[in-house]
């Protein structure tokens, strides 16, 4: 009874997240995203014909297959569409989140249950996480998969088994199938297993090849599927633009914001990031060095260092979308308590009555904190509830003059002509029909192939704008392009040369 009652608080806030996540999403649903199409049709084709299609009939690559595979069992328990049950399945996974959270902190060597109802409500605010699970990413599972496996490596760190190191090898690898991003998880593992000095040699070389080969198992059978279905391991990349620095910059601007810093800051965004990152890999060796790494503690330290740095890193080395709040995300829980777990322990190192001065301050600074992220999220709980979450499923798309004029002449699209256009996702959400995104301006073989195409139907949003697909414009100063219908907010071409 006392081990249920110790989780009692954690479970009254996991009931309050749920309901939070409830209301965000109450006015239009979940968030829609390109990406939450992609994931959504994709685990419609699971769940009714066992394919890993997506929406424009082209083998999933881009993303790896657990998440997908997650709502295609949730669809095929439920009966309901992804999109449709998005608000609940996001509010169960937030309140997992949250109750999960409670339970790690509930195991700390210096436990404080104000310092655990301040994280709590420190999770619950987040605007980070609230962005996230108001939508339909798989980042929502990610995080809880983190969190699981951090219990799992505590459990393993306790006995050293081989059973225990299985169960962590097995969430890491299911983790790397959620997100490429996964194997963060990994070096995570296997960095806490380099620094396990209770580990003898010959047995800590055998753990980590053990651990190693089972954590990657499933991600190397996900690349090589990919690269035989479509001759691509992750889909088309392009080389980073973003150096190092700025990604040292875009990170610590994201760390600003999620700490309610005033945007004065944001010139020494770099030095915050650099000075953060730096002060959590010395203290997690000093620990090892000290021979306390076994601890709930180290193992939160040691992922939020990998994340962290493998975040920046890829970031100037391969392209994708600008470091921001949604990437970050995974490493909010780890990084909260990783550069505030050690407050409880030095005010218990005091032995005046000055420390309760000390926790005073400390308690009306989290207070502080938790008062400004909670100005954030009403004011766009204020926004939400009026047109609904951002993407498509807000207000300016559903009511839509373009969209209703496209789902009322589908008929138009003559079966055999292809359909290409500015918003593949977008046309498949609001009509069902598959259609194919123009190229990048960056791939000249594309871009050759589609200039190649004699007859062809483009549907063109007037009110999106990516600077790296190729434009109108550019596009009718090589087809002749004759318009066939339309509305506010969008037009239908028709190319047909001779």
């Amino acid at each position: 009874m006392k081990r249920y009652l110790t989780n009692l608080d954690s479970l009254i806030a996991a009931i309050i997240g749920f309901v939070v996540i409830c209301l965000f999403t109450n006015y239009s649903g979940v968030g829609i995203s390109p990406d939450s199409i992609m994931y959504a049709s994709t685990a419609t084709n699971m769940q009714a014909h066992g394919t890993i299609i997506t929406f424009n009939k082209g083998p999933l690559v881009f993303f790896p297959v657990f998440y997908p595979f997650f709502l295609a069992i949730v669809q095929f328990i439920t009966r309901i569409d992804p999109i449709e049950a998005g608000a609940m399945i996001n509010a169960t996974l937030f309140a997992a989140v949250i109750f999960t959270s409670g339970w790690i902190m509930e195991k700390f060597l210096s436990h404080s249950r104000i310092y655990k109802w301040l994280i709590l409500i420190a999770i619950i605010l987040s605007p980070g996480l609230l962005e996230i699970y108001t939508y339909l990413w798989s980042e929502t599972l990610f995080i809880f998969e983190i969190l699981l496996f951090i219990i799992a490596y505590r459990r393993y760190l306790r006995s050293h088994t081989v059973k225990a190191l299985v169960w962590v090898a097995v969430i890491a690898a299911i983790s790397c199938i959620t997100r490429y991003v996964g194997v963060t998880v990994v070096g995570a593992g296997g960095l806490m297993l380099l620094l396990d000095n209770q580990l003898p040699l010959k047995k800590k070389i055998g753990h980590i090849l053990l651990f190693g080969a089972i954590s990657i198992s499933l991600l190397a059978g996900n690349l090589i599927m990919n690269s035989i279905n479509s001759g691509l391991s992750t889909g088309t990349r392009y080389p980073s633009q973003t150096p190092f620095v700025d990604n040292l910059y875009y990170f610590g601007t994201v760390i600003c914001d999620w700490g309610a810093i005033s945007k004065d800051a944001d010139p020494y965004a770099a030095v915050i990031t650099s000075v953060i990152m730096l002060a959590l890999i010395a203290l997690l060796l000093w620990k090892a060095f000290k021979g306390k790494i076994n601890s709930f503690e180290n193992i939160v330290i040691a992922f939020a260092i990998v994340y962290g740095l493998f975040l920046i890193i890829s970031a100037s080395i391969s392209r994708y979308e600008r470091l921001n709040s949604r990437l970050l995300s995974p490493i909010f829980i780890p990084l909260l308590i990783a550069c505030t777990s050690w407050v409880p322990d030095v005010i218990g190192l005091i032995k005046s009555k000055a420390k309760y001065a000390l926790a005073a301050v400390a308690v009306l600074l989290m207070l502080a904190f938790e008062y400004q992220t909670a100005l954030v999220d009403y004011q766009r709980y204020d926004d939400e509830s009026d047109y609904g979450v951002p993407g498509y499923s807000d207000d300016d798309w559903n009511k839509s003059e373009f969209i209703v004029y496209l789902r009322q002449h589908k008929n138009m699209f003559k079966p055999g002509i292809p359909i290409f256009t500015d918003a593949d996702e977008a046309v498949y959400l609001f009509t069902r029909m598959s259609s194919t995104i123009i190229p990048h301006k960056a791939n000249p073989v594309e871009l050759q192939k589609f200039y190649a195409q004699k007859r062809f139907y483009l549907i063109w949003f007037d009110n999106l704008y990516n600077s790296e697909l190729v434009n109108l414009p550019d596009i009718m100063k090589n087809k002749k392009l004759v318009k066939i219908g339309g509305a506010k907010e969008g037009q239908i071409f028709l190319c047909e040369e001779k």
